[in-house]
C-alpha cells in the first residue's frame, strides 16, 4: 500500500476515518467506533497493511520556539501561512498525532495534510462543504471527476470526506501536485 488518508479525530468519540485503495482500485473507509481507541485501531492498521505513507489532518510538530529559535510559541509558519489551528491549541491530539508517527517512524513517512486546505482551494466551501450532509453526495462527485477516483461507497460524514481530502493530498503528493506550507526544518502542512 503506498499511501492512506487519515481524518483524526477525539480518541473515544467515534470520528476518526481512514481512507486507502483496497485491493480493487477503489477507496474504502474505516471508521473508530465510539468509546473504541482511534490510536489502536490506526496503529493496528498500520501493522497490518504497512503503508509507505500517510497523510494525516493533525499536526505533527511544535513551533520551533519550543526548540530555541524565535518567540511564536502558539503558531509554526506553516499555521499561519494556511490559517490552519495552532498544535496548541489543539494540545491533546497533537501529543497523541505525534506519538503515533514515533511509533512508526522507522517504517511509514508521515506528512501533515490539511484537507480544509484543499477544500479550499476546490472552492468546496460554495458547495456547502461541512455544512448539511446532503451536501456530501455533490462534494463526492466532483472529486471523484476532477481525481478519477473510485469508491467503494459514497461517503456518510464529513469526517469520511475529510479523510477522502486528506488521500487526495496523498495522491497530489505523489504526482508532485501538492503544496507545502512552511518550514521543513519546524515541520510543515501539505494540502
Amino acid at each position: 500500500m503506498e499511501w492512506i488518508g487519515i481524518d483524526y479525530g477525539s480518541k473515544l468519540a467515534g470520528t476518526t476515518v481512514i481512507c486507502f485503495e483496497g485491493n480493487d482500485n477503489e477507496l474504502h473507509f474505516i471508521n473508530s467506533k465510539k468509546n473504541q481507541d482511534a490510536d489502536k485501531m490506526i496503529a493496528q492498521f498500520l501493522r497490518d497493511n504497512q503503508p509507505q505513507n500517510v497523510f494525516i489532518d493533525a499536526p505533527l510538530s511544535l513551533p520551533k520556539a519550543y526548540f530555541g529559535e524565535g518567540n511564536d510559541f502558539f503558531y509554526r509558519e506553516g499555521d499561519r501561512a494556511i490559517g490552519a489551528m495552532s498544535p496548541m491549541f489543539l494540545g491533546g491530539l497533537t501529543a497523541r498525532a505525534m506519538k503515533l508517527k514515533s511509533q512508526f517512524d522507522k517504517e511509514i513517512k508521515f506528512f501533515e495534510a490539511y484537507p480544509g486546505g484543499l477544500a479550499k482551494e476546490l472552492k468546496l466551501k460554495e458547495l456547502n462543504y461541512k455544512k448539511e450532509k446532503e451536501n456530501i453526495p455533490t462534494i463526492t462527485d466532483l472529486l471523484l471527476a476532477k481525481f478519477q477516483i473510485k469508491l467503494i461507497e459514497t461517503p456518510t460524514s464529513w469526517h469520511q470526506v475529510d479523510a477522502l481530502l486528506a488521500y487526495l493530498i496523498g495522491w497530489r503528493h505523489k504526482n508532485n501536485s501538492a503544496i507545502f506550507f512552511g518550514d521543513e526544518k519546524e515541520g510543515g502542512i501539505w494540502v
